[in-house]
């Protein structure tokens, strides 16, 4: 999984989720609530937490859990943590190769005719910062 600071920095730099059965993510709530909360990473599940489509965006509904009795959270409030295969989906095209390195991973992308390389001991990281700068890039 990827780190919090980078799922941030995706979402920040335009990365949209449509949030699916399988998916990780992390609450981003106001200041003033326990960081303990925040730190805890959830899946969606239809039998458990469920993306539900209301009239003013998408809320993650928690069904029946013991989440300290919370109801749903608006997306917004919410950080997507991709997973490794998704982070290298979302690179679609521009995907070269990931090579394993002496004590690193190496993600490669072309964009435009141009190879840039990308390097991480966490593979997943290292997608995420290729898909960063793709994202930067499309802007």
């Amino acid at each position: 999984m990827i780190s919090r600071e980078l799922a941030v920095a995706l979402r920040d730099a335009g990365l949209v989720w449509h949030p699916a059965s399988g998916d990780r993510f992390q609450l981003d709530l106001p200041e003033d609530v326990e960081s303990e909360i925040e730190a805890e990473t959830y899946t969606v599940s239809e039998m458990t937490i469920e993306a539900r489509c209301t009239p003013s965006g998408t809320d993650l509904a928690f069904n029946g859990t013991t989440e300290w009795a919370l109801d749903a959270v608006e997306l917004a409030d919410a950080v997507w943590m991709p997973s490794e295969h998704q982070l290298r989906d979302l690179l679609r095209g521009t995907f070269r190769s990931l090579t394993r390195l002496q004590d690193t991973f190496e993600v490669e992308i072309e964009i435009n005719d141009e190879r840039l390389r990308f390097q991480h001991p966490d593979p997943a990281e290292a997608y995420g910062l290729a898909l960063r700068e793709l994202i930067s890039r499309s802007s």
